[in-house]
């Protein structure tokens, strides 16, 4: 009777929307602590208030570990989520820790993914997009190093701090993956050696940017709309409920009646 109370409230919206409002105070708090000024002035202030937000976030776990059995409360990794943030609030609470309070305080803005569940459902299918991915990075892998090799060859002397060397020229590369200047500062230096070097660059941001980034993309897409899919597949397997059950008797009920009924009735 109590745990279906309690679930009763965890599961209300208002109780959702009091813990979104409160990671939200917390993250304004923390970014208000980065105005050295403000907060060397209100330490106290920062600290009190850091303790409130953390003891109501264990009070928040607490009852929804009451309000489930333990077994299923344990079984999703948002709950483990969500304990292990707490815990580590607790863990380097203390003068010798502050800074890395401090920053374990910025963790905690995290809790908005597992408390709102469209952000939740966007997280889980990011994470089974992992092995899809894996496939695509190694693709991505190999096209880079061609080019990295190619362009130390091509370019080492020309434009050293750009292809000096491979680890140079990779970083070169991520950052024409980016297209982040890589027109106006890579490539068009290099044209007044050899205008043909535009051919390097137009393939690689083809491949790389266009080809496989597009390729991401698509499979974090497709996994999106699996999990949408799952969803409602499971929705419409909704277990029937006894109401219903009594509507299906009472109509079969009506049914036999009207069949005896006719059985007696007099040709």
């Amino acid at each position: 009777m109590f745990r279906n109370k309690l679930a009763q409230i965890v599961n209300h919206k208002a109780f959702q929307a009091t813990v979104i409002t409160l990671i939200l105070i917390n993250a304004i708090l923390v970014g208000v602590e980065t105005y050295q000024n403000i907060y060397e002035s209100n330490k106290a202030f920062f600290f009190y208030a850091d303790q409130i937000l953390l003891w109501l976030f264990t009070i928040e776990i607490a009852m929804r570990l009451f309000a489930t059995s333990l077994p299923s409360f344990f079984k999703k990794g948002w709950n483990w989520f969500d304990i292990t943030i707490v815990l580590t609030g607790h863990l380097f609470t203390g003068g010798h820790f502050v800074t890395v309070l401090r920053v374990l305080r910025v963790l905690r803005v995290l809790r908005a993914i597992s408390v709102i569940p469209s952000l939740r459902k966007l997280v889980d299918a990011l994470v089974m997009t992992i092995p899809s991915l894996a496939n695509i990075l190694v693709l991505m892998s190999i096209f880079l190093y061609i080019f990295a090799v190619i362009g130390t060859m091509l370019f080492n002397e020309v434009s050293p701090e750009y292809f000096g060397n491979l680890q140079r020229t990779i970083l070169t590369l991520f950052q024409i993956v980016t297209l982040d200047s890589w027109s106006s500062d890579i490539m068009r230096p290099l044209m007044a050696y050899n205008e043909w070097i535009w051919i390097y660059f137009v393939s690689f941001v083809l491949i790389g940017t266009f080809i496989i980034f597009n390729l991401f993309i698509g499979v974090i897409v497709n996994n999106v709309e699996k999990t949408n899919d799952n969803e409602e597949d499971l929705n419409d397997s909704k277990p029937v409920t006894k109401r219903e059950l009594a509507k299906v008797e009472a109509q079969l009920d009506e049914i036999k009646r009207l069949l005896n009924n006719q059985e007696k009735t007099p040709y």
